[in-house]
């Protein structure tokens, strides 16, 4: 083959490799394009408020597919998310209309039950040898059932408004700092903590290596499935967390909080960069993946697209992301077989 022919190769290899890296800035340069887009459109798009409006409506998700991206990363799959945040809703906010409580003590109590209930998904799958998939798609039918069976015990089956809740627990995510709502605050602080977990700790990088070979780990010393408990447990504390800033924020509790943001959480870890099959992501493409879905569903409200339409969207969303991870791995895996055989 030809000299040219086998530069040619490498380059476009270089090139899908630097892509796939800096998968963040693809995902900003789309955001970018997309903004200007609908400004055109609806100069309101850019406005002070609806920037704003969008950074809140992102903070559950974006705090959600942290716990997702910690299970995928760990080789697993949470689709309890979204009714596990639904049941700590309905709990925090029963409690809250019942017994006068410091808003940052129900955080600690939203965290603690959130715990439990992602401890519950770990054990079952870790100690019970029970797929993560199914071990979650059944868990999260208990978490609905659960909610619906509390709510109409001790609340008649109404949802909790907006009258019932406290001032105080409204003002946790309520209250503007530097001209923000204090909730985006809660998102920023979550991301640098785990941020620092994943880059500089060595049990935040075992989680890449369960993820990306378990029996390599193993063979390493790690424990792969306490990893893997862990990475459960936070999940389950991070949507406990989003439960309440979610009841704070957008003062409700219903039975059907939280639907779909499972799948949610899915599509922006992917969108993100993170591989579905473990051991390789970016938090930080995580955060721009939440982003880009929030951007999106405010686009399509502004320009008055049917929610019917805005599922199918996101769903053809996770595809294109899932899709193209998968060709962009196989890019990248080939490009270090190739480079190991020249050593």
């Amino acid at each position: 083959m030809p000299k040219d022919g086998i530069k040619g190769k490498k380059g476009i290899s270089n090139t899908l490799y630097i892509f796939f890296k800096f998968r963040e800035l693809t995902i900003i340069l789309f955001i970018i394009v997309l903004t200007i887009i609908i400004t055109i459109r609806n100069p309101v798009f850019l406005s002070k408020t609806n920037i704003s409006d969008i950074l809140v409506d992102m903070v559950v998700l974006s705090i959600l597919a942290v716990g997702q991206m910690l299970v995928i990363l760990s080789g697993g799959i949470d689709l309890s998310l979204g009714t596990g945040l639904g049941l700590v809703a309905m709990i925090t906010g029963l409690t809250i209309i019942n017994i006068n409580m410091n808003p940052f003590l129900l955080l600690m109590i939203g965290a603690l039950i959130g715990g439990l209930l992602g401890s519950l998904n770990g054990l079952l799958i870790t100690r019970g040898g029970v797929v993560p998939l199914i071990c979650t798609l059944g868990t999260g039918s208990i978490f609905r059932g659960i909610t619906v069976i509390i709510n109409s015990v001790f609340y008649k089956g109404q949802y909790i408004g907006s009258d019932k809740l406290p001032l105080a627990l409204k003002n946790l995510t309520r209250t503007d700092i530097i001209g923000l709502p204090s909730i985006i605050f809660f998102m920023i602080v979550i991301y640098l903590i785990f941020y620092y977990f994943l880059n500089y700790t060595v049990t935040g990088r075992e989680f890449y290596a369960v993820g990306g070979n378990i029996q390599a780990a193993k063979i390493a010393g790690i424990k792969s499935n306490n990893i893997q408990f862990l990475a459960y447990m936070i999940s389950g504390v991070l949507f406990g967390i989003a439960a309440v800033l979610y009841v704070s924020r957008f003062t409700t509790a219903q039975t059907d909080t939280g639907v779909g943001m499972d799948f949610s959480s899915v599509t922006a870890v992917a969108l993100g960069g993170v591989s579905l099959l473990g051991g390789m992501g970016s938090i930080i493409g995580v955060f721009f993946g939440s982003l880009l879905i929030a951007v999106i569903n405010t686009s399509l409200n502004m320009i008055y697209v049917s929610p019917f339409w805005k599922l199918a969207i996101n769903g053809i969303i996770l595809l294109v992301a899932v899709v193209g991870n998968q060709i962009m791995e196989n890019k990248v895996r080939k490009r270090l077989r190739e480079s190991r055989r020249v050593f």
